[in-house]
């Protein structure tokens, strides 16, 4: 739960620097508001986050993304979200290179992994899924699927495409869970279950380091 409002409380900060602390008229930030509403993040957690923004002397996150191989030649992507990216690769190399992996360069992994925003809303009364798809298709959406676990609708669509894709919702009456940004391998890889726990201990270390944000891999 933690890490969950640090990690919502670092991207509103980052959306309010880029456009603004009125929701209204800053899209982005109107999503993560609805969000932190969802994970149950107590409200003054997210005008703390939002005053951090305005503040003078207000950190300036920077958002840096790590590309690298973990042991067994499973491809790794670390997106992170620092004030101080010079702790934060030395950090993310160590633990690449603590657990049989190595940091590549910059852009180096782009080919294995599909950059994708990823919305989960509240299904409405009487919406048929294709229809719906086939609606968004002309905003950039290329798949919408049934979540009946969470009783969502996951709505994939190009990078790009969020802006587009998060005012239909809104003009549309969808009720926005989540808005994420996500990596999605092209392949994945098999491993034994040995394999997996010497790659699992290397993800978990990145899970705790407070600048990571999100991590994607290519294991199966």
């Amino acid at each position: 739960m933690a890490r969950v409002f640090t990690k919502l409380g670092k991207q509103i900060t980052i959306a309010v620097k880029e456009g603004g602390s009125d929701p209204d008229t800053n899209p982005r930030l109107r999503v993560l508001v609805q969000q932190s509403k969802k994970e149950n993040m107590p409200k003054e957690n997210v005008e703390r986050a939002i005053k951090k923004a305005t503040a003078k002397d207000a950190a300036d996150y920077k958002e840096m993304v790590y590309e690298g191989y973990g042991p067994h030649g499973i491809a790794i992507v670390v997106e992170t979200a620092t004030d101080n990216p010079t702790r934060t690769v030395a950090n993310i190399r160590s633990y690449f290179n603590k657990y049989g992996g190595s940091l590549g360069t910059s852009g180096s992994l782009q080919f294995l992994f599909d950059h994708k925003c990823v919305f989960k809303v509240t299904p409405k009364e009487g919406v048929d899924l294709e229809e719906l798809e086939l609606e968004l298709i002309d905003f950039g959406v290329d798949e919408v699927e049934q979540d009946e676990e969470e009783n969502v609708i996951l709505i994939y669509g190009e990078f790009q495409s969020y802006s587009a894709i998060q005012k239909y919702l809104e003009e549309n009456g969808y009720d926005i869970h989540s808005a994420e940004f996500e990596r999605i391998p092209n392949d994945y890889k098999e491993v034994t279950a040995e394999q997996r726990a010497a790659l699992d201990k290397l993800l978990d270390k990145f899970e705790e380091d407070e600048d990571v944000q999100n991590v994607f891999h290519n294991m199966k």
